[in-house]
């Protein structure tokens, strides 16, 4: 557009000049009733361009921006008034052109950042600076000062303690309060952008609390908590977790020592990934394992070397005790039971053996035979006068194209987060895998124990299922029931 009064034109580096020095200008759009729109706000120049923020998706200047990018921008300095005349001396520049959103984050950020050590500059009241300093630029982040003026950025809602641990470890396991904007605070404050925030210290601090771990929000800060905990408590951790192994045991009937062998263990630091017991230990104290993982696997290792062998004889023998004949009947199960024929089979419900599992008989008077996997906890846990009544058995080859489907179930630990359940049931939708049942609960520490049922038709479709869920984020691992 061009000016009238040439008389008065600045040139360029005046213009410049005052996009430079000056912290507020109009913004002027044309809404979608023609209707125009003035509104004054901050802004920051740099490298021929104008940045100002706008409340996101919601506020008039987006809307207008939209509808229309020609927009006129304003901006006043150096005014002085006039006494004599009634009159106001000033400069202003006026730029057209038009108006563009910025999409991308790492741009945004720049913006804001550029525009916040602009207003700096202008005041030597850091109070005054940051009452100046309300934005909500983004609703995912919130960018906060230190006591010198650093910028730090944070997750929305963050508290002090997230900011305590983004500036060091030992600032966040220290902490006993803070301030913000010169007051103290409760420590589950939620930070907003523009605080002034300042972290209090003392030598005699315990360390942070379990209780923290619900208040962070920056995984940064949950990260260096757990890591205080696994440290500084190690010894404690290890007791702890010993005891709860041994409690296990015994909540089992089985005493703990006869499956504590460096065999055993190494079994289960592999399966882990730990170097040494005392770690697995620790790690069942500090919550990172389940106390019943590690007895299970512990038994596992253990049966794989104690596998019992029982002869047919002994098998008929414990049958022909029974007072009740057995029913007999031609199985359709899969199942070939060494020494038996045409005997009535059917699956434990404890530890749902499917096709491919090491499998075992057992001889019920009167109902015929009942197969558990040989990992079943009902299994390991019988007494040696019920164990004369198992019987091998064996998967036999399936004469269908169609086979029969087994209903499995299995447990997945994983660290709490939104989605969790969505990622996982996508994966059985994708594979075509009818969900039975799921029961999903979270403890104090956010870790989710989900039990999930289904039908599937070998353990190799089980093993493949279970290899793509322990590959979602945030899972920790993934098992099998055992009774």
């Amino acid at each position: 557009m061009e000016m009238r009064r040439k008389d008065r034109m600045l040139n360029e580096d005046q213009t410049l000049d005052i996009l430079n020095r000056s912290e507020y200008g109009i913004l002027s759009t044309i809404g979608v009733d023609n209707v125009p729109y003035g509104v004054p706000m901050n802004f920051v120049y740099e490298d021929g361009v104008i940045y100002f923020h706008c409340a996101k998706a919601v506020g008039y200047k987006v809307s207008n921006i939209i509808h229309n990018s020609n927009a006129c921008f304003t901006v006043i300095n150096d005014v002085c008034l006039q006494p004599k005349t009634f009159s106001t001396k000033y400069s202003s520049a006026v730029v057209f052109g038009k108006v563009s959103i910025v999409e991308d984050e790492d741009e945004k950020k720049l913006a804001w950042l550029r525009q916040a050590l602009e207003w700096q500059k202008e005041t030597d009241d850091s109070i005054e600076f940051l009452e100046t300093l309300k934005v909500d630029l983004f609703d995912h982040q919130v960018f906060v000062f230190t006591p010198h003026g650093d910028v730090v950025e944070l997750p929305a809602e963050s508290t002090p303690i997230d900011f305590a641990y983004s500036v060091h470890s030992a600032v966040g396991n220290k902490m006993v309060g803070a301030r913000v904007n010169g007051k103290l605070v409760p420590i589950e404050y939620k930070i907003k952008n523009g605080d002034r925030i300042e972290i209090i210290t003392s030598q005699n601090s315990q360390g942070p609390s379990r209780d923290w771990l619900k208040i962070v929000k920056s995984t940064q800060a949950k990260n260096k908590i757990n890591q205080w905990f696994k440290k500084e408590l190690k010894e404690d951790n290890i007791l702890k977790g010993k005891d709860m192994l041994n409690q296990y045991a015994k909540t089992k009937g089985f005493k703990l020592g006869i499956y504590t062998k460096p065999q055993y263990m190494e079994s289960v630091m592999h399966k882990y990934g730990f170097r040494d017991w005392d770690s697995v230990l620790a790690a069942i104290g500090h919550g990172g394992l389940k106390e019943g993982q590690v007895f299970n696997k512990l038994v596992e290792a253990y049966e794989r070397e104690h596998k019992k062998n029982l002869t047919d004889e002994q098998v008929l023998e414990a049958a022909s005790e029974s007072q009740e004949k057995l029913h007999i009947a031609k199985s359709k199960s899969g199942i070939v039971v060494k020494g038996v024929h045409d005997v009535a089979v059917r699956f434990s419900k404890c530890c749902s053996p499917i096709p491919g599992d090491e499998i075992v008989g057992f001889v019920t008077r009167g109902r015929g035979i009942t197969i558990h996997r040989t990992d079943c906890v009902n299994v390991l846990n019988m007494p040696e006068i019920d164990r004369k009544r198992l019987i091998e058995a064996e998967w036999q080859m399936p004469d269908r194209a169609d086979s029969e489907k087994y209903e499995a179930e299995i447990q997945v630990y994983a660290n709490n987060r939104p989605g969790l359940l969505v990622d996982i049931s996508k994966i059985f939708t994708e594979r075509k895998i009818d969900l039975r049942s799921i029961n999903s609960r979270t403890n104090k520490q956010e870790r989710a124990t989900i039990s999930m049922s289904f039908n599937v038709c070998s353990k190799q479709e089980l093993n493949s299922l279970i290899e793509k869920i322990s590959q979602v984020e945030s899972v920790l691992d993934v098992e099998r029931t055992t009774g």
